[in-house]
């Protein structure tokens, strides 16, 4: 089983972290990618079908096999980040950040008092359902719990000094496919223009001690990212995952 706050811990501990986006709601593939060896899993209710409902099983699923769940929301909107913390997901990742009150409205949301103004109910499963009356429910939430922010273009790129001022943020997450398009390079993630950008931007996080994320398509790029210091990897989706493993076999069996 997954420990709560354990993938923080590694990250922390300057680890390497590796997790695909997961699109597809079934407790199955879930179940089978705990025995993958991945750390966590990004459950993305921002670009796939997934509901609320379907995100929660998703997330006693991956701490039933030690994968770390973190959902990425669609919006940086107070009640959805709220929704995914109390059904005991170890963290949120929040798209488009792109100024200090952006990078401080998740923190606002995510964090209780003193840090922020999360709304408190120790009666969910993030509370393990009112267990010894919650006692210390809300300084283990806010220490465990994982604020994970999508820089995705040319403006967060510039306020990045300005962003990486904000405290209560644990991982600053480089969208690149985002980004390239903002560069004026869509979908072109390898251009020189945005690996530049890309590289810039995850030398300034780290020469501040900041960890940073970003996605990888492949291995290849995963190590590349690897190489520019960044930890927390996002190494591509489930559905494709799945598709390409089913080409590969057509392929070997049809040639």
């Amino acid at each position: 089983m997954s420990i709560r706050g354990g993938l923080k811990k590694k990250l922390q501990a300057g680890e390497t972290v590796v997790g695909p986006f997961v699109i597809i709601p079934s407790v199955p593939l879930m179940d089978a990618l705990g025995y993958s060896g991945m750390d966590f899993c990004i459950i993305d209710t921002e670009h796939g079908p997934i509901s609320q409902e379907s995100a929660t099983d998703l997330v006693i699923a991956a701490q039933g096999v030690g994968v770390a769940p973190i959902i990425r929301v669609g919006d940086n909107d107070e009640r959805l980040i709220l929704r995914a913390l109390d059904v005991g997901s170890e963290g949120v990742q929040v798209p488009q950040i792109n100024s200090i009150p952006d990078a401080e409205a998740v923190v606002h949301a995510a964090k209780y008092a003193p840090l922020g103004a999360r709304g408190l109910s120790i009666f969910t499963r993030a509370g393990n359902y009112f267990e010894n009356d919650g006692e210390g429910h809300t300084d283990r939430q806010n220490d465990e719990t994982m604020t994970v922010v999508h820089i995705e273009g040319k403006k967060g790129l510039d306020n990045l000094d300005e962003i990486m001022t904000v405290e209560g943020i644990d991982v600053l997450f480089l969208g690149p496919y985002d980004i390239s398009q903002s560069l004026g390079y869509p979908g072109d993630v390898r251009n020189p223009i945005v690996e530049t950008a890309l590289r810039e931007a995850t030398a300034k996080a780290r020469s501040q001690g900041r960890a940073v994320g970003s996605y990888a398509k492949d291995v290849e790029m995963g190590k590349w990212l690897i190489d520019l210091g960044i930890q927390y990897i996002s190494i591509n989706v489930d559905a494709i995952i799945y598709k390409q493993a089913c080409e590969a076999i057509v392929r070997s069996l049809k040639a």
